[in-house]
């Protein structure tokens, strides 16, 4: 897995992003160098190189899903009013909201040039399936700006939108790594279904982490969803097993926004804790692990080819098969 961190790297440490005007292109330079963990570049060149494809042919790939998935966050950051992105300050707070959507606008026009670079003989699934993807990610954040207004989201609607909003990404890149590659369509849609239930494992551990996680380990403030009043797979599921006492003091406590916010975060914790929630989400989390695993074995590839899929897998959920 090394190996192809160390690729995503190389590819975007030669790549040139500013051009003129500055004003549109210095907010694309910035972001793009911000850095991160590239995850789903890395997943595209695992998945090509799982097939054996040519990471030359598919390098400009992970590019443009890598350029389209930070487009989205300049854009959620605004949404979203976050004032910072990796430590950083965001593009709309560095420079001002109508730059993060211009030039977040022009990642998303430069992702598709990225897929257009290249000729291939499956282009046009390759283009398919980023366009579908794109647009099912953006279904997903209008999902969860939906659920912001909503008291009565159900879980398989959180689950459907998390699915959107992050597993598709994952998937999307690991089915494009894999076109590049003419794999057999049985074998890509394995890989899909990998994608699917690893992001959202990831996604619901993430949740996890943010309520329960070590500051040290987890690498910033816990209870940050419970302070900005998110409903969370913890809070829908507290709702479904909550006394009738409990569901209305949750109700009351995500409505509210206190000056000082570690009272509620605590209040919180322990209703989660009396109801075993956080025992919930680590099941959960294990399910959908164990159907990744699945969908990783049921590719016919040797073993040894899966290794980077499968320590990547394992990089991302912190654990060992």
């Amino acid at each position: 897995m090394q190996t192809l961190l160390n690729t995503v790297k190389d590819i975007f440490d030669a790549e040139q992003f500013v051009f003129e005007p500055h004003e549109l292109y210095d907010p694309i330079e910035y972001t793009l160098r911000l850095g991160g963990k590239r995850i789903r570049p890395v997943m595209l060149l695992a998945a090509n190189q799982l097939f054996g494809g040519d990471a030359a042919q598919a390098k400009d790939a992970a590019l443009g899903i890598e350029t389209f998935h930070n487009f989205t966050l300049l854009h959620d950051d605004l949404m979203d009013k976050s004032p910072l992105r990796r430590g950083k300050p965001t593009v709309y707070r560095k420079w001002n909201e109508n730059t993060a959507i211009l030039s977040g606008d022009t990642m998303f026009a430069m992702a598709w040039r990225y897929f257009l670079r290249q000729p291939h003989t499956r282009l046009q699934e390759i283009l398919n399936c980023f366009n579908e993807t794109a647009i099912e990610v953006c279904e997903g954040q209008q999902y969860d700006m939906n659920f912001e207004q909503r008291d009565n989201v159900s879980i398989a609607e959180y689950m459907e939108m998390i699915r959107l909003k992050t597993a598709v990404l994952l998937a999307g890149a690991l089915k494009i790594g894999a076109l590049y590659a003419c794999a057999p369509n049985e074998d890509i849609e394995h890989l899909y279904q990998f994608g699917i239930a690893l992001g959202l494992a990831f996604q619901l551990q993430d949740d996890l982490l943010d309520a329960f996680g070590d500051v040290a380990v987890f690498g910033k403030q816990t209870g940050q969803d419970i302070r900005d009043n998110k409903k969370t797979y913890l809070y829908l599921r507290a709702l479904e097993k909550g006394s009738a006492q409990e569901v209305q003091e949750l109700r009351d406590i995500f409505a509210s926004t206190p000056e000082n916010s570690d009272a509620k975060v605590a209040r919180v914790l322990e209703i989660y804790r009396h109801l075993g929630i956080k025992e919930e989400v680590e099941n959960t989390v294990e399910m959908e692990f164990s159907k990744a695993q699945r969908s990783l074995d049921a590719i016919a590839v040797g073993e040894n080819k899966k290794r980077p899929l499968q320590e990547l897998m394992e990089a991302l959920l912190g654990r060992k098969k």
